[in-house]
């Protein structure tokens, strides 16, 4: 397993421009932070797949009707790199995530540090890490859904490509559909490379209308592969119950 100095990570994320990543989420409702892992760090979540140990479970998908492929969720300990992301990734998040909750007029605010989060979720009986590798072979596809697990939900989430599109796999698109309130739904497509990672909401975002701030319901999911295999590191900051 790959692993990263906590130090490390969190420099490169706070190195980050976040206000225009910000910017990017209220508009558009996703937003790419690019080259967020290298090829070696990629490369060494992938491989870990085929292994045991740092798994607490694996989740076929065929078998529940949430597509093709399949998933392994992480166990505690999280691997230092997963655990570095989660926590780094998580402060500058839970600002934009305040800030949609007061938009939507919703009273919860999320504390500063993940660990604060994750003994709240902890005290309501989530306590099932959820970070997950996910791993999709030629025909698999993922349908759209929504990871909320439990009461305590972080409004938003990353997931991270560890393949090379167009040389490990071809087809096997991210894409966010956004169910309007009297409209059409719209679809997001992001254009992810090896290393890129995709901020987007867990299950609701704000959106600015002619007569105020609404609410837009989100899911996510995964285009039908064409050919190769294609892993992604899932990063979600609440805890399953």
């Amino acid at each position: 397993m790959t692993d990263a100095l906590p130090a490390s990570v969190a420099r490169r994320i706070s190195a980050r421009d976040w206000p225009a990543l910000g910017v990017e989420l209220d508009k558009h409702g996703a937003a790419i932070i690019e080259g967020l892992l290298s090829p070696d760090e990629c490369a060494g979540l992938a491989r870990s797949y085929a292994e045991d140990r740092p798994f607490r479970s694996r989740v076929i998908m065929s078998r529940h009707g949430f597509g093709r492929g399949e998933y392994k969720y992480f166990a505690y300990p999280l691997p230092g790199l997963v655990a570095s992301l989660r926590a780094a990734l998580y402060a500058p998040l839970a600002q934009i995530a305040n800030r949609w909750n007061e938009a939507l007029g919703d009273a919860a605010r999320f504390p500063a540090e993940h660990p604060d989060f994750i003994a709240r979720c902890h005290e309501a009986g989530q306590q099932r890490p959820t970070p997950l590798l996910l791993q999709y072979e030629e025909g698999d596809y993922n349908c759209p859904h929504q990871d909320i697990y439990g009461a305590h939900v972080f409004p938003l989430q990353v997931a991270i490509l560890l393949s090379r599109p167009g040389e490990d796999f071809t087809g096997g698109e991210f894409v966010l559909t956004e169910q309007r309130p009297r409209m059409q739904s719209r679809a997001e497509v992001a254009p992810l490379r090896q290393g890129d990672g995709v901020i987007f909401p867990v299950h609701h975002r704000p959106v600015q209308g002619t007569r105020g701030i609404y609410k837009v319901n989100l899911r996510h999911g995964v285009s039908r592969l064409r050919s190769g295999r294609r892993h992604t590191l899932g990063i979600i900051f609440h805890d399953a119950q």
